[in-house]
């Protein structure tokens, strides 16, 4: 377990409720202290790694807020980032659209025919 260098990149999840997506932070150390890590987002964090349950084994834990966590950049963690940003792109415009009955028969086609 290693501490943060300049130029590593980390990212954080948060989630309101258990039925909210997950929603993707990612930010870069820009600078060091002592004991802190600096991202270019302004959040400080520990530069201490610990172990962790949120959403990676190890994490890096906020300054005077302890329960919240950021964690090394991995691909797997861009990849669920990516899916998880699909499907808050695909509920938002479900949200915001307003169906014509013609868009709603091609719905119901399409669906039903796969279903076949």
């Amino acid at each position: 377990m290693e501490k943060l260098k300049v130029g590593d990149k980390v990212y954080n999840t948060r989630q309101n409720g258990f039925t909210d997506f997950v929603r993707y932070s990612f930010s870069e150390v820009v600078s060091l202290t002592k004991t802190l890590a600096v991202l270019k987002n302004g959040v400080r964090l520990v530069n201490q790694p610990k172990t962790s349950y949120i959403t990676e084994d190890i994490g890096y834990s906020v300054s005077r807020k302890k329960g919240a966590h950021w964690h090394l950049v991995s691909l797997e963690a861009i990849r669920k980032a990516q899916i998880e940003n699909e499907k808050i792109a695909a509920h938002d415009w479900f949200s915001a659209k307003e169906f014509t009955q013609e868009e709603k028969l091609e719905i119901y086609r399409h669906f039903t025919s796969k279903q076949k």
